[in-house]
């Protein structure tokens, strides 16, 4: 098993004039440690207007920083919102990163996950998807073709050279962000990696897993002709510390990460600074549904990690990607938990990556048939689906030819 860190940039209030830059600072010292470490993801999101919850709206510029800081760890984009952003300016922007980290990018693509982000951008949350679409097929070509050109449903770009070109060939690695867990099997369909939530025990790991295998295997549809990308990350809650006790009291609030997101998504947008998501945090944390721990937290000593990530071994995740950046955790309790878990608990899971590429050789060459596992009792949503039409399956609806197979949403 491979393993990655995470940053949403998280603020909770209250900050002043130099938070944001100490936030930054931080960050990139901690990924320079991740990096000595061992580890061998780095992930960063890229969100617009969440204040408190996400400071991260320009993740190219952090990642660009944090490459020459760094060796060997990969840098991923967790995601880069496709309809926010035109897309000959993702693929430079892409190719330039690529370049400076000597082809260490791996391009995590995505949606945008409210309409607090979507609608200053002029996109309606509905069509979302649509965009997303059309993004992929108009951006990724520019990668390996000198010279492009495209007539899409929302874009229309002329034949022109966009430059840089990647140092990967054809491009970096590809990857879905999955806000909702059945956007897994959605990714798989399309040949991309899927970046999604922890699941809530064994049982659920491997019916999601099975399901993202048995879809890549036997329901591929690219939207054009890129790389292929079978991979499996699921994103948990993580604090090591040599205690169980310690560590769940140093990563207090590392739940602000999904209370804050699911309020954006269902009472937002709010006026800016009309709100303290802190505080609003915190009298949640008092209720019944505050206080559940579901479980599948990577947080605890050394040994109670370990327990917890033989299930997610056992059931063939091909990556974890620890959060402990959320809330207030601290920069010092940050870089102890990551030596910690480097030393005592993540080279033996290194160590047996082999095992689980061979598996997953075994898979995609049909010598290893899996269980088709129904994922409905684990389907858990983590964000907000468009409630109304699309602008496409309302036209469609008109010319009667209503109805797409592959519609749920991704963040």
């Amino acid at each position: 098993m491979k393993f990655g860190i995470f940053y949403e940039h998280q603020l909770p209030r209250d900050w002043d004039e130099f938070s944001e830059h100490q936030l930054m600072k931080n960050g990139l010292d901690q990924i320079e440690l991740a990096d000595k470490l061992g580890y061998d993801y780095a992930w960063e999101v890229e969100h617009h207007f969440l204040e408190e919850y996400s400071h991260s709206s320009a993740p190219e510029v952090f990642l660009a920083a944090a490459s020459q800081r760094t060796k060997n760890i990969r840098l991923g984009h967790g995601i880069v919102q496709l309809t926010t952003n035109h897309p000959a300016r993702v693929a430079e922007r892409i190719a330039t990163l690529d370049l400076v980290s000597d082809g260490r990018v791996e391009l995590g693509l995505g949606e945008g996950a409210s309409v607090t982000e979507l609608h200053p951008f002029n996109l309606r949350f509905r069509d979302k998807r649509d965009v997303w679409e059309d993004a992929v097929k108009c951006m990724l070509p520019m990668f390996w073709n000198h010279g492009w050109e495209y007539d899409g449903e929302f874009f229309k770009f002329p034949l022109r050279a966009v430059i840089p070109k990647p140092l990967q060939k054809p491009h970096p690695p590809l990857w879905v962000a999955c806000s909702q867990l059945d956007t897994i099997k959605y990714a798989a369909h399309r040949g991309m990696g899927a970046l999604c939530f922890k699941f809530v025990n064994l049982e659920a790991s491997r019916a999601w897993v099975n399901a993202y295998y048995n879809t890549f295997t036997h329901h591929l549809e690219k939207l054009c002709d890129y790389k292929t990308n079978p991979n499996i990350a699921v994103v948990a809650g993580f604090m090591c510390a040599e205690t169980d006790e310690e560590a769940w009291q140093k990563a207090d609030g590392w739940t602000f990460f999904q209370f804050t997101l699911r309020l954006y998504s269902t009472e937002g947008p709010f006026e800016p600074g009309s709100i303290n998501f802190w505080e609003r945090y915190q009298e949640w944390k008092k209720t019944a549904e505050g206080q559940i721990r579901t479980g599948s937290e990577l947080i605890g000593s050394p040994d109670t990690i370990r327990e917890r990530l033989k299930e997610l071994e056992d059931s063939n995740v091909d990556q974890v990607i620890l959060l402990n950046q959320a809330g207030k955790n601290t920069h010092e309790d940050i870089c102890n938990s990551l030596e910690l878990f480097a030393k005592e608990v993540m080279p033996e899971f290194q160590a047996r990556q082999p095992q689980q590429d061979a598996w997953k050789a075994a898979v995609i060459a049909g010598e290893i048939e899996l269980e088709d596992i129904d994922t409905e009792p684990f389907n858990i949503t983590r964000g907000r689906k468009p409630t109304k039409q699309s602008s496409k399956e309302a036209r469609n609806m008109v010319s009667g030819t209503a109805g797409r197979p592959d519609a749920e949403a991704v963040e």
